[in-house]
């Protein structure tokens, strides 16, 4: 019988640290359990490589899973057929222009799942880093309805994507191929999308010991480049036109 693990409860002071990831055996990566959903509670954790994710009712838990599910934005290219979907007229692409619509609409149940674990505690928790200019937002639109999108934390040339949703068929994947344009134009290293999925391995997500990952962070965040978006700030700037980006022709994922 396996012996069960203690999962340390987090200190009451959001700036204390977490428990060592590199220690961590829980066969989930499960790391902490308690705490807050602070600013700096939540900035403290993404760069350590660990994110919280609970059901509501329960307490607030904290992971750091091995491997971890990244993409790497230098090889993460659009399939042939979405940018053909992007030559098509009507679609639009927004940069923090509506996060709170956004993280609204990742927090909507899903038909598979009716449930969601995007607490309000939680909304109101990236809100908060969103108005720090540390959590961010892709908005895809159709005409001029918001049709899909996604959200996630940026701290130094690491993006930590979080959720995202779509209302018509291929948004969410306009959204993350053009997170990928960006992440290329300002240098970020890679793009966290924690947990693998098959849908997500089909996108082109790679796997990455834990341990890698991390001396990736901590290269992210001490070897920094003066670009503006390696700090914290609104990403209003420096974000091209859809229209304009000359989607690479070469084919490096599998077929969507």
């Amino acid at each position: 019988m396996r012996e069960a693990q203690h999962i340390p409860e987090l200190a009451t002071d959001p700036n204390s640290a977490f428990p060592d990831p590199e220690q961590c055996h829980h066969p989930d990566g499960l790391l902490a359990w308690g705490g807050d959903l602070s600013p700096p509670r939540l900035m403290n954790a993404y760069s350590e490589g660990i994110f919280p994710w609970y059901e509501p009712g329960s307490p607030i838990l904290w992971w750091s899973p091995d491997p971890r599910a990244v993409f790497v934005p230098s090889v993460c290219m659009p399939s042939r057929r979405l940018v053909r979907t992007l030559g098509q007229p009507g679609w639009r692409v927004s940069v923090d222009a509506e996060f709170s619509a956004v993280i609204s609409a990742c927090a909507e149940p899903r038909s598979a799942k009716p449930g969601t674990w995007i607490t309000t505690a939680m909304k109101e928790a990236y809100l908060a880093l969103h108005q720090l200019g540390v959590a961010h937002s892709i908005e895809v639109w159709f005409d001029d309805d918001l049709v899909g999108g996604l959200y996630g934390v940026s701290l130094g040339r690491v993006f930590f994507a979080e959720s995202k949703f779509h209302r018509r068929t291929d948004a969410s994947k306009i959204a993350l191929a053009y997170l990928m344009v960006l992440m290329r134009r300002w240098s970020f290293l890679l793009v966290d999308c924690q947990i693998p999925n098959p849908h997500l391995m089909r996108l082109g997500a790679q796997m990455m010991p834990r341990q890698s990952f991390r001396q990736r962070i901590r290269t992210g965040l001490t070897d920094q480049p003066s670009h503006p978006h390696h700090r914290p700030g609104q990403w209003l700037n420096d974000c091209p036109d859809l229209r304009t980006i000359d989607w690479p022709s070469q084919r490096l994922v599998k077929s969507d």
